[in-house]
């Protein structure tokens, strides 16, 4: 069986976006190096919102980068950071990353909200608007 987490992230003022974007940056290349990790995909949203899809080995290593390096030090500053997160997991039989639709709609049926200082009227409610996808899922 393999893990895949599903997050989403609103970036709630524009001032934090490059501290944000340095820090997507070393999360990435931390993501692609880490032990375990099949694929590693992003998707920009509209109001500075992003969403990440990654496929695991297993739930080890996805907590294993999670709570590591780059990601454990990010982690701590999306906390004032955003207005919106969101995560949801789920193990399937393949490795195949899931669609961005696939992953919305288990985020809105299974996901929980994340943690955040100045959560948005959005995030209370746990509403989350459906991704953009341009080009290919």
């Amino acid at each position: 069986m393999y893990f895949v987490s599903i997050t989403r992230l609103r970036i709630r003022a524009w001032r934090y976006l490059p501290l944000f974007f340095w820090d997507a940056l070393r999360t990435g290349k931390q993501a692609r190096q880490a032990s375990g990790n099949l694929s590693m995909a992003v998707l920009p949203d509209a109001k500075h919102t992003y969403w990440t899809r990654t496929v695991w080995a297993d739930e080890a290593a996805m907590r294993q980068y999670m709570s590591s390096g780059a990601h454990g030090k990010a982690m701590r500053k999306l906390l004032l950071w955003c207005d919106e997160a969101s995560v949801v997991h789920w193990t399937q039989d393949t490795a195949e990353p899931p669609s961005w639709p696939q992953a919305y709609d288990r985020m809105v049926q299974q996901g929980r909200k994340s943690k955040v200082k100045y959560p948005s009227d959005a995030h209370l409610r746990f509403e989350i608007d459906r991704p953009v996808v341009r080009g290919s899922a």
